[in-house]
């Protein structure tokens, strides 16, 4: 198996095609990027920017650039010795436009006759017979359709109809409703919708890849990717949205011929990868919550919690925030799945109670109940889901009966420690969640002990379905909406992370690379992409705020003056994210306020916009951007004032994240600093050029002003990639680098191996300035050794810290005796 040593993170689109991204493979090999990882080819709706809605998966989308344009750019790549990662969608399918999805037409055509049926995930019954469309304003506009030749028109929406379905005369009404779907009110979707869909979008359908032939067609088109050497390697969007991620995984090795393979499995802290899972690793959010945690000053927590506290009127409670908010999902945007999960429930207890019927025998719990229940237990999961699946079946040899075989979940497969200590594994998730939410409704507690079992059996239905929702809940309920609600650090609110837990101290830190290089050395390492929260360098230099504490706590009260807002946690939010995003247009920071507003759902929704409170929102923002303004004033002056050890925070992410064990990404443009915020912010077109010219200025010798520098940073990637690529022998192995003197605290270090580079980063800049910087602090060399930043040698022992880190807060001190290709 090919593995790369490093990836490139390019977001193919309509606008930057795969010809593009050819054209840029000399730049990218120059800058020592070993492999390029493309977001999504396959064919999506309409001119989708993000790839991620396949409409047909038999072949690469045109607008991006076509199968030709693949074959150029993976000619181009692998002609200059880099390999080709895609990212591939196996969950679901677009369906927005339905005549651009043939399956999905064909669906919507024939109904349960179609060959499709089978791959979609429609619960026909819940629709009486038929698939339940959300898109009527409301049900008077049933009376808007028209009939168009063999088409069902609602304004620009087009549906297909069923062969011998209208005869002239009929009204559309009359047609619609001899359909195999009807058209329901949108509003109604996140109550009856009758089709699983990812997460709480509505135009993207489940797709059942557990059946091996809708396994087999959805992947021809990857398969021959592969067979044909264009694509060296795959990353799996969402797995924990399939039925059996460990399966679909074994399948996916088989017909990759055992690519080199990354999954988007968030893991919550303590949790680790399931051993049955047939990959080399993640896409990096659990080593990214490692770099930034270790940058945060644990001394600023009692004084940013302090201001938090003030902000929203009494402490914050964050597990009494996401079950409210995992509440909230599963009641509302995620109802039709939690009904669709209680009918399942409902259907043996209710054949039970008829075949029956015992004296005093209490009544089965109503459907109702049921949900309830399940909600509840949902809500108390500690993680995304869990992964119970049963065993092929054997024949039992004694009495010849086939009989499920489960699969054996050992404590150590998949730890995650609670605050109380020990290891969990799939079972004790699920029966501590149980538990957990019998505790909290009692009135629900025989309920619950009835689901318990059923919910613990893979044979049954509803447990596999379970295993599918929770995901779905934990996502919407904690990413998109509680980490819009905690604003005490806005560093500490990316995915995969526990907001709660402020700091990471050192030696944690290193015994986490340790075992990482240990158990997972070829998963990829991350700091931003495309759905961080906000990018590495924002969160660096929001992360400064932990060691200015009672500075912000002064200064944002006067900012909340100048620029009033009805909710002060919201408030902090949004000045942090101005904070690191500065300077920002108006524009770019309006977008993110009312997309945080909107996330966080307090005052103000997607569905029903508050509009003065936007317009609040709005005020916040130009009072930021205004010059003249005493907002302006205010927050240019504290950008102004936390820049550079912002700037070291993000070389110092940089280089522990391109450095430490595993295969670091660089999302695209992030060899410059990047300041961005969520999605669609991070996938503003990237200057090329300029980069590339810059490159070039630093080959040629061009010095690096300092750590202000955009140069400074990219010397810092291109350095260290291209020494990864060409000396991988540099970057085996693990061990920590211990510092002595007043400001040992301050220097964040490790070795790869006994003879490969040494990492050299600053931590808690801010406070170091203030104790006089590096003092006497020295580190011990093993070997002499050349920085590859600054081209300055180092003899062997003792080394001032101070002389090392003169000209930028780090070093990638490369053994002398491998000098000659850095």
């Amino acid at each position: 198996m090919k593995t790369p040593a490093s990836t490139y993170r390019l977001q193919i689109r309509p606008e930057f095609t795969l010809d593009d991204a050819a054209a840029l493979v000399p730049y990218l090999s120059s800058l020592g990027v070993d492999w390029l990882y493309l977001s999504p080819l396959l064919e999506s709706v309409g001119a989708s920017e993000h790839g991620y809605d396949v409409s047909g998966p038999s072949r690469v989308d045109r607008e991006r650039g076509g199968r030709e344009g693949l074959a150029a750019l993976a000619a181009a790549a692998h002609g200059a010795g880099m390999g080709v990662l895609v990212d591939i969608v196996p969950n679901h399918l677009g369906v927005a436009v339905p005549e651009e999805n043939p399956w999905w037409w064909s669906l919507l055509r024939e109904g349960r006759g179609s060959r499709y049926a089978e791959a979609f995930d429609v619960d026909w019954d819940a629709g009486g017979g038929k698939v339940l469309i959300p898109v009527l304003g409301s049900e008077e506009d049933l009376g808007l359709l028209r009939v168009e030749g063999t088409r069902l028109r609602y304004y620009e929406h087009s549906f297909p109809l069923a062969a011998g379905s209208w005869s002239v005369g009929d009204s559309a009404q009359e047609v619609h409703d001899r359909q195999h779907y009807q058209l329901i009110p949108w509003r109604e979707a996140d109550t009856r919708l009758n089709y699983r869909r990812f997460f709480a979008v509505n135009t993207l359908a489940g797709v059942r890849v557990e059946v091996p032939w809708v396994f087999a067609q959805s992947h021809a088109e990857v398969h021959r990717w592969i067979e044909d050497g264009l694509v060296d390697g795959l990353r799996i969007d969402h797995p924990d949205g399939l039925m059996d991620p460990a399966e679909y995984l074994e399948r996916l090795r088989d017909l990759s011929g055992g690519a080199y393979t990354l999954v988007e499995k968030i893991l919550e802290p303590g949790e680790v990868l399931p051993d049955d899972f047939e990959c080399e690793g993640t896409t990096g959010y659990d080593a990214l919550g490692l770099v930034d945690r270790v940058l945060v000053d644990p001394a600023g927590e009692e004084s940013l919690t302090a201001l938090d506290t003030r902000l929203r009127g009494g402490p914050a409670d964050y597990a009494a925030m996401i079950h409210e908010t995992k509440r909230w999902m599963a009641d509302g945007l995620l109802r039709a799945e939690i009904l669709r999960l209680a009918r399942l429930a409902a259907a043996p207890a209710v054949e039970r109670a008829a075949a029956e019927p015992s004296e005093g025998e209490s009544e089965p719990p109503s459907l109702e109940a049921l949900a309830d229940a399940i909600a509840e237990i949902a809500a108390h999961f500690p993680v995304y889901r869990t992964y119970l699946t049963p065993q092929p079946r054997e024949v039992t040899p004694q009495r010849g009966e086939v009989t499920p075989q489960r699969r054996e979940v050992t404590p150590d497969r998949r730890e995650v420690t609670p605050d109380s200590g020990g290891g969990w594994h799939d079972a004790t998730i699920l029966a501590r969640a149980c538990r957990d939410a019998a505790v909290v409704r009692p009135d629900l507690m025989t309920t619950i002990e009835a689901l318990a079992p059923r919910l613990a059996d893979p044979d049954e239905e509803l447990c596999r379905r379970f295993q599918q929702t929770t995901g779905m809940i934990m996502a919407k309920a904690v990413e998109d909406t509680a980490f819009y609600r905690y604003t005490r650090l806005g560093t500490l609110t990316e995915v995969g992370g526990d907001p709660t837990v402020f700091a990471t101290a050192p030696g944690e830190f290193h015994g986490a690379l340790a075992e990482r290089e240990r158990r997972l050395p070829h998963s990829m390492t991350t700091l931003t992409t495309h759905d961080t929260k906000r990018s590495e360098d924002a969160r660096a230099r929001i992360t400064v705020l932990s060691e200015l504490a009672d500075e912000w706590a002064s200064t944002l009260p006067r900012l909340l003056e100048a620029a009033p807002l009805a909710d002060g946690p919201l408030a902090n939010l949004l000045w942090q994210a101005i904070l690191g995003a500065w300077p920002a247009d108006r524009a770019r920071l309006a977008q993110y306020a009312e997309k945080a507003a909107r996330e966080a759902g307090v005052h103000t929704l997607w569905t029903a916009p508050d509009e003065e409170f936007e317009a609040a929102l709005h005020r916040l923002v130009d009072a930021a951007v205004d010059e003249g303004s005493e907002a302006h004033a205010l927050i240019s002056g504290f950008a102004d004032r936390i820049a550079p050890f912002g700037a070291s925070n993000g070389l110092s992410a940089k280089l522990l994240q391109l450095a430490m064990p595993g295969v670091p990404d660089v999302y695209q443009g992030t060899e410059f600093w990047d300041r961005s915020l969520c999605d669609p912010d991070n996938r503003r077109d990237v200057d090329f050029e300029a980069r590339s010219e810059a490159l070039a200025a630093l080959d040629a010798g061009a010095p690096v002003v300092g750590p202000l520098a955009e140069e400074a940073k990219l010397l810092v990637v291109s350095r260290t990639l291209r020494l990864r690529r060409d000396r991988p022998e540099l970057f085996a192995g693990y061990a920590p680098i211990e510092a002595s003197g007043d400001g040992a605290d301050h220097l964040i270090g490790f070795r790869r191996g006994e003879r490969g580079v040494a990492v050299l980063a600053t931590r808690l800049p801010a406070r170091l300035e203030r104790s006089g910087g590096w003092g006497t602090t020295t580190v011990r060399l093993a070997r002499p050794a050349r920085d590859a930043f600054t081209g300055r040698s180092f003899e062997a022992g003792e080394v001032a810290v101070g002389a090392v880190l003169a000209a930028l807060p780090v070093a990638l001190l490369v053994p002398e005796e491998a000098n000659g290709n850095g």
